[in-house]
C-alpha cells in the first residue's frame, strides 16, 4: 500500500496508542476528524489494522523470561506439520512462532517465568511431542529493543 504523510502519521500514531480519541489523532496528524475516521475505517476493511491491544509488560505479568528455541522436526510430512502447529497454538507461553532458513525448521519466542519454568514447559511439551526431533534454546539476556510497530516509508 501507498501512503500519504497523513495516512503515515495516522499509522505511526495508533501503533504508539490505539486509546487516543479521534479527536486526538486527528489533531496529532493534521487532519480533519471525520478523514481520521474515515482512514481508519479504511485500514480496518482492508486487514492494514488487524487489531487493537494493550501490551503488558511481562517481568510485570510474572514473564520475565524470554527464550528463543529453535525446533527441528522429526519429519516433514503433512501429517507432522499440522500437529507442531497444533501444539503451538495451544500453548499461551508461545507468543511467536516464525518457519526459518537454516539449520532449524522452526523459531519460537517463549515467554515463561523462571528457568525452571522453561524447563518443565520444554520437557513437558516440546521435547515430548512426537513432532519434535530437537530444541536449540536461547535465553534472552537483555532486550535491547523491542517494539511491535512497523515502520512506514
Amino acid at each position: 500500500m501507498k501512503f500519504t504523510d497523513q495516512e503515515r502519521a495516522l499509522l505511526r500514531e495508533i501503533q504508539r496508542d490505539s486509546t487516543l480519541s479521534l479527536n486526538a489523532l486527528a489533531s496529532r496528524c493534521g487532519m480533519a476528524q471525520s478523514t481520521a475516521w474515515r482512514k481508519m475505517q479504511e485500514f480496518e476493511r482492508a486487514g492494514l489494522i488487524s487489531a487493537r491491544v494493550a501490551l503488558l509488560n511481562p517481568a510485570l505479568a510474572g514473564r520475565k523470561l524470554c527464550v528463543l528455541a529453535h525446533i527441528s522436526l522429526a519429519d516433514h510430512s503433512a501429517e507432522a506439520i499440522e500437529g507442531f502447529t497444533r501444539m503451538v497454538q495451544l500453548h499461551t507461553d508461545i507468543q511467536e512462532c516464525f518457519k526459518v532458513s537454516g539449520t532449524s525448521d522452526y523459531m519460537l519466542k517463549i515467554r515463561v517465568a523462571d528457568v525452571e519454568a522453561y524447563e518443565d514447559f520444554m520437557t513437558h511439551n516440546l521435547l515430548r511431542s512426537p513432532y519434535v526431533r530437537s530444541v536449540v534454546s536461547s535465553f534472552v539476556l537483555k532486550e535491547v529493543k523491542a517494539t511491535t510497530a512497523l515502520g512506514l516509508q
